[in-house]
């Protein structure tokens, strides 16, 4: 959703690099670039104008001006003041020790609001807790029977009356309801409107009294624009809210929402709906928001989902498999259904340091991880592990199961061959080094470098990526040249002996 934002910060913050010491007029005219690109970006107006005069206010004084990087000193502040309009720290969910805990969700109509409630339900099963979800958006039947789904998706029991009616009474039987079948955690999702109306208000108000919320959450839409603070203000006056939902994070566009609700409205943001699954949910953390925007990355968030895919065990043991260069192809299908499950590529490659900025323009086809596990899948279990003894007629009939080319099945085999090149790379002792290392890098320095360093030891490419591994599967071989036409051993000889004779 920040590309635009991330990419004009990022093309205001290489100008400023180019010079050495920095006068105050430089520093204005930095000011007044980031203080457009906020504006554009739909961010509110008196939320830029906060924002940037707290960046003078530091960047004008001694902390840039005796700094040895000054240049480097301006991003970083920036970063530190990004992290508290979105919120300064995380906040997470507060159900203090009641049991069943009530949370309610309010917005406005096609805010995400019943979606947001499906998710929260998943997330909270997933932490060991039993939630119920309710369906108080009565005047919207397809309200209804959408949470139902959710609910069935989600594993998790759905209260909502047989008939349309007062959803006060409803969200009041809830209540007895979840005492009834030992839930802890009821999630109420309201009615909405299209706009901010006094019969919305009233509603949610007396919901709110019906069931004493332990969290009430604001669900808006991360699209919304300039009109976020008008709405959350309102709702705000209303309802009290406690906290934030950001949803349909993971749009195109401008995303002011996200960098203006926390600022104005005093409350924090507390989750991000980040795309289409009910698993694409996760708490907001401001920091990591901050780092994704100027292009640092989100490592943090990045091993999270890693470690909601792998067990201790399973990473421990495709470890010593990489040690000891015994990675197959079986492992290579393990690799990419684990990745499938984390979430889309594109989202996960925007979590590494430098990278996102400098894969945004490939296209990359979630399909393709698709077509992989197909083919694989057409291999027998001793061609997976011994990838060497796929002949021409084996990988004819890989191509006829999976229903792929053949040049799709050979140009599989040369990117796993790559990749397990890469791997033994990674397997000595300088290249896990430079893998543990990862974890300590210094992400206000990647800001002010421009990414990832590009020289990590054992990693070539991009952050560890295949170089030169395009969409069409192409590659260069690791740590070796392009791959040219290959040329035959008799005929090398021929032209070999003809120079000879014309000497």
């Amino acid at each position: 959703m920040f590309d635009a934002l991330g990419d004009r910060l990022e093309a205001i913050f290489s100008s400023l690099r180019r010079g050495g010491k920095l006068t105050d007029e430089q520093v204005n005219a930095t000011l007044r670039e980031i203080r457009l690109a906020l504006l554009e970006a739909d961010v509110n107006f008196k939320v830029v104008k906060a924002f940037v005069s707290r960046i003078r206010d530091r960047a004008v004084g001694a902390e840039v001006h005796e700094a040895l990087n000054p240049a480097q000193q301006v991003i970083k502040i920036v970063h530190e003041e990004l992290i508290e309009i979105l919120g300064g720290m995380a906040a997470p969910l507060d159900l203090g020790s009641r049991s069943p805990a009530a949370i309610m969700l309010a917005g406005l109509q096609g805010s995400g609001k019943t979606t947001a409630a499906g998710k929260l339900a998943t997330l909270l099963r997933k932490q060991g807790r039993q939630p119920l979800l309710v369906a108080c958006d009565l005047q919207r039947p397809a309200a209804v029977e959408q949470l139902r789904v959710l609910g069935e998706r989600a594993g998790v029991p759905v209260f909502a009356p047989a008939e349309s009616g007062d959803p006060v009474p409803v969200a009041r039987q809830a209540m007895d309801e979840a005492r009834r079948l030992g839930a802890s955690v009821v999630i109420v999702d309201t009615a909405g409107r299209t706009n901010v109306d006094e019969v919305l208000m009233a509603q949610a108000t007396d919901i709110k009294a019906a069931v004493d919320p332990a969290e009430t959450l604001f669900v808006i839409d991360a699209m919304i624009g300039q009109e976020a603070v008008t709405v959350a203000k309102a709702f705000q006056e209303a309802v009290d809210f406690t906290g934030v939902i950001l949803a349909k994070l993971d749009g195109d566009a401008r995303g002011g929402a996200a960098l203006s609700v926390a600022e104005v409205t005093g409350r924090p943001i507390k989750y991000a709906s980040v795309g289409e699954q009910l698993e694409d949910f996760e708490a907001f953390h401001p920091d990591r928001m901050a780092g994704r925007i100027l292009g640092m990355g989100d490592v943090l968030t990045l091993i999270e989902k890693a470690e909601d895919v792998y067990t201790e065990q399973q990473a421990k043991d495709m470890e010593s498999k990489l040690v000891a260069a015994e990675f197959t192809l079986e492992d290579f299908l393990e690799q990419f259904q684990q990745l499938k499950k984390m979430g889309p590529l594109q989202g996960l490659l925007g979590m590494l340091p430098g990278v996102g900025r400098q894969l945004k323009d490939l296209d990359l086809d979630e399909r393709e991880l698709v077509r992989v596990e197909a083919i694989i899948q057409s291999m027998t279990p001793e061609e997976r592990r011994k990838p060497a003894i796929l002949n021409g007629k084996r990988k004819k009939r890989v191509a006829r199961g999976s229903g792929r080319s053949a040049q799709e099945v050979n140009q599989l085999l040369r990117s796993f061959e790559q990749m397990r090149g890469m791997m033994k790379q990674l397997g000595g002792a300088k290249g896990m080094k430079a893998l543990r290392g990862m974890g300590d890098l210094d992400l206000d320095a990647l800001a002010a470098g421009g990414g990832l360093p590009t020289g990590v030891p054992g990693m070539p490419g991009i952050g560890g990526l295949p170089s030169g591994l395009g969409a069409q599967g192409g590659a260069v071989p690791a740590g070796g040249r392009p791959r040219g036409k290959t040329v035959p051993k008799r005929k090398r000889k021929k032209q070999k002996n003809r120079k000879g004779k014309r000497r």
